[in-house]
Parts: C-alpha cells; sequence; structure tokens
C-alpha cells in the first residue's frame, strides 16, 4: 500500500511540474516567435506607409471630373428607368410582348444604380 502510495506521490509531483512548465514553455516560444515577427510586422508596414504615399489613379482625380462622371452615369440611368417604365407601361397597358427588352433594362438600371451609388460614396463620403 506504501508502495502504491509513493507511486502515486510521484505521478502527481511529475503532472504538476508538467502543468506549470507548460507555460513557461509557451511564453518562451510566443517570446522567440514574437521578435522574429516583429522585424516582419516592421518591414511590412514600412511597406504599406511607402504604398500609402503614393497616390492611386483614382485618387488623383480632380472633384470635377469626379461630379462630370457621376453626372453622365445619372443622365444614363434616368434614360434607362424611363426606358423601363416605357416598356412596362407597354406591356400592362397595351398588352405588347417586350417582357425580355423590360428585364434587360431593368437589369441595367439596377447595376448603374448600384455603380453609381458606390462611386459616389466612395468619392465624396466624408463630402
Amino acid at each position: 500500500m506504501n508502495r502504491l502510495r509513493s507511486w502515486l506521490a510521484c505521478l502527481l509531483v511529475v503532472v504538476a511540474v508538467g502543468i506549470g512548465s507548460a507555460p513557461a514553455m509557451a511564453d518562451e516560444a510566443a517570446t522567440s516567435r514574437d521578435t522574429a515577427s516583429s522585424t516582419n510586422d516592421v518591414a511590412v508596414m514600412e511597406s504599406f506607409n511607402r504604398q500609402q504615399a503614393e497616390l492611386g489613379e483614382a485618387v488623383r482625380i480632380d472633384t470635377e471630373r469626379k461630379h462630370q462622371i457621376l453626372f453622365f452615369m445619372g443622365i444614363t440611368l434616368l434614360i434607362l428607368i424611363l426606358l423601363t417604365a416605357s416598356y412596362g407601361v407597354a406591356m400592362a397597358i397595351y398588352g405588347k410582348q417586350v417582357f425580355v427588352r423590360h428585364m434587360v433594362l431593368a437589369g441595367l438600371s439596377v447595376t448603374l444604380a448600384i455603380a453609381h451609388s458606390v462611386v459616389a460614396i466612395v468619392w465624396f463620403f466624408p463630402f
């Protein structure tokens, strides 16, 4: 019985030491990994800073040109919406068979409306 108790005590000591040293080994591994990755992090951040200094073409466009682009997109969108509505009226009131044309124009109208709003938000969000 005493022999069993001594084995259990030894096993308990081994488990306690193993559990106690696991966080220390994890901290040691994390520290060595952090020092290696910190140099990589600095290099990555420096490259982002260099890229940020170089303005993209979309940012370099002056405000007047941006307004012109949005104006032409808006005019095209208005024409597409009017054509879509006229084909819808032709189907509903006059019974014309123009469903496919109506749906194609509706799809183009929705696509252009989404593009128009995304461009306006990206270019002029904080005014």
